[in-house]
């Protein structure tokens, strides 16, 4: 079973900027399409951003050129650099298996271990 740990998350005022980091357990960081998701009361669990094992990401259309995913392999873990945060992007952050064309939408069936995530909050 895939562990995962969240961290990185706060408050932050508007125009801010946080990077979010996700452990792993085993290699599912380098050989898996993983991603970040963003959970809030009204929308429930959303995938934002997205990055295949071959480097290629996409994002959620609201966070395109404030957002960007990355990973370190050698490290098993992955990065969310967020900018110019927005009251909309509060919410807790979780990371976990994605698949690519999901984006904005929830996580694939099958995946039921989630790490405790990490809470965003963007307000002034």
């Amino acid at each position: 079973q895939v562990q995962v740990e969240e961290s990185g998350g706060g408050l932050v005022q508007p125009g801010g900027s946080l990077r979010l980091s996700c452990a792993a357990s085993g290699n599912i960081i380098s050989s898996t399409t993983v991603g970040w998701y963003r959970q809030t009361p009204a929308l429930g669990r959303v995938l934002v951003a997205v990055i295949k094992p071959g480097g290629v990401v996409n994002y959620q259309e609201a966070v395109k050129g404030r957002f960007a995913i990355s990973r370190d392999k050698s490290k098993n873990t992955m990065y969310l650099q967020m900018n110019n945060l927005k009251p909309d992007d509060t919410g807790v952050y979780y990371c976990n298996r994605a698949e690519w064309g999901m984006v904005g939408r929830g996580p694939p069936s099958g995946v039921n271990s989630w790490g405790k995530g990490t809470l965003v909050s963007v307000s002034s």
